[in-house]
């Protein structure tokens, strides 16, 4: 009796300390995410053909023009921000160039790039996904001027 009490107390710290471990792990990954390749080319290498996932009335305007992101909603509402010359990191990281602290941010959730044509907003496979005018992005998508870009609880614009 004393034994098979001894082994089951064993087995009930065993699977307590497992338990313990995956609730660490899923923890650790949660706020620290994965390790994400930096790609200093990325701005350089050449995008797919966006294919523009809103009417053809809405891509008229070129977001060429665009110099900076006004938050229209969320936390930082009203904040404004110069967009850089080649790309614009989006997510819950420090080393982001707009920093979004939400539960529905992934680390490293969005990028906007600038190229010739305008900027082109892509999805980084974040878990709860960027939606441009109520649109989930998929393929990376040019923005035209003046369309809410939703990123969590986060909206904002691209403005002359």
């Amino acid at each position: 009796m004393d034994l098979t009490l001894f082994i089951l107390r064993l087995v009930f710290l065993a699977v307590l300390w497992v338990f313990v471990f995956i609730v660490v792990f899923a923890l650790r990954s949660d706020l620290f995410g994965q390790r994400v390749r930096r790609l200093p080319a990325v701005a350089s290498a050449p995008l797919p053909s966006p294919q523009p996932q809103r009417p053809a009335a809405a891509a008229q305007q070129p977001s060429v023009a665009a110099s900076r992101l006004v938050i229209t909603g969320g936390a930082k509402e009203g904040l404004q921000i110069d967009l850089p010359e080649e790309f614009l990191s989006i997510g819950r990281s420090s080393d982001s160039g707009l920093v979004i602290r939400d539960d529905y941010t992934s680390t490293n959730h969005a990028r906007l790039l600038r190229t010739e044509k305008g900027w082109i907003l892509e999805d980084l496979d974040s878990t709860n996904g960027t939606l441009l005018d109520g649109t989930r992005v998929v393929t990376p998508t040019q923005v035209p001027l003046n369309t809410p870009i939703t990123i969590g609880t986060t909206t904002f614009e691209l403005r002359r």
